[in-house]
């Protein structure tokens, strides 16, 4: 059965928006997060223009979000090729349990 959304109002940069999804908790995690980030931007400029600020904020969050994805990919890779790893080493050794078992057979 699917969640029921739920409203939620959040305050972003002074202003309330009142938004409805099944996880209010969330909402407000990411609204507070985007609320943090466009008042850090603008403590660090001379605009009070609302606009500029949360276009900048949201440059901020995307490069974040870019940063995130390429070390994602570093890592999958990384898992891959240690798995890769992990496979081959098994099989070698795989191989030698068996040469060492048809040895003691035959000898």
């Amino acid at each position: 059965m699917a969640e029921v959304p739920q409203a939620v109002s959040v305050d972003i940069y002074g202003q309330i928006y009142n938004l409805r999804g099944t996880d209010p908790q969330y909402i407000e995690r990411l609204a507070a997060l985007v609320d943090a980030k466009m008042r850090a931007v603008a403590s660090h400029g001379a605009t009070v223009d609302s606009l500029r600020v949360a276009v900048l904020a949201a440059l901020n969050i995307a490069d974040e979000l870019e940063q995130a994805r390429g070390r994602y990919s570093e890592l999958e890779g990384s898992v891959e090729e240690t798995s890769t790893t992990v496979r081959n080493r098994a099989d070698s050794l795989a191989g030698l349990l068996d040469s060492i078992l048809e040895e003691r057979r035959v000898g």
